[in-house]
């Protein structure tokens, strides 16, 4: 039953950088220790954003395999040669406590919740520990919404559509916390109440405030 007070029926979480401190930080001590422009890894991801190997490989287009060999071959384009396989090692990120305690108090609150998530198949070679870690987070969610299984990311709409879709509600009814802006813009333009999470302290006051609650 919602016993929710203010407006908002639901909320979306992001997963890296959300609920898992951002990958970035382990990005910039990878270009660091390889010497690398400080940001590099991020501009290849963003150049050609929806048609470069990191989109192929998060809509499952591409395998593992061949995104390595894709990555590498962009990185090379512009000027500094990266294994994709680097890369993927990099993506884990540590559970934040507070944001798995709020997704607690949020679901207790009658909040719907589902987690809109980038990813991609395969796995990181993840310990069974931490594969157990991971499982019990998303646990708390009505729904996993997964571009390696749906076939679109963000920041494509339908990909908001579908989280809207499934945990059926309007996108003017849901609250949406992600790390980028860039993912954030269109979810904003259907009518979302957004939340960038830059410092997750800020981000769950932010959280709190929308949702009235105490967080």
């Amino acid at each position: 039953m919602i016993v929710t007070t203010s407006s908002f029926r639901a909320v979306f979480w992001d997963f890296g950088g959300v609920i898992l401190s951002s990958p970035f930080d382990a990005f910039l001590q990878y270009e660091a220790k390889k010497g690398l422009p400080q940001g590099f890894l991020r501009k290849v991801n963003a150049t050609n954003p929806d048609t470069n190997a990191w989109a192929l490989l998060e809509r499952n287009e591409v395998s593992p395999r061949d995104f390595n060999e894709h990555f590498m071959a962009e990185s090379t384009a512009l000027g500094h040669p990266v294994p994709g396989s680097d890369v993927l090692q990099l993506l884990a990120g540590e559970i934040r406590p507070a944001m798995v305690q709020a997704l607690d108090t949020v679901k207790a609150a009658g909040y719907r919740m589902a987690c809109l998530t980038n990813n991609v198949v395969g796995g990181d070679g993840a310990s069974q520990e931490r594969r157990e870690a991971i499982a019990a987070v998303m646990s708390r969610f009505d729904a996993v919404v997964e571009s390696s299984k749906v076939g679109c990311r963000k920041p494509e709409t339908r990909f908001y559509e579908i989280a809207c879709e499934t945990l059926q509600v309007s996108p003017h009814e849901c609250v949406f916390l992600d790390d980028l802006g860039v993912n954030l813009k269109p979810a904003a333009a259907m009518g979302m109440h957004t939340i960038k999470v830059i410092n997750p302290d800020d981000a769950l006051v932010a959280l709190g405030t929308a949702l009235q609650l105490s967080l």
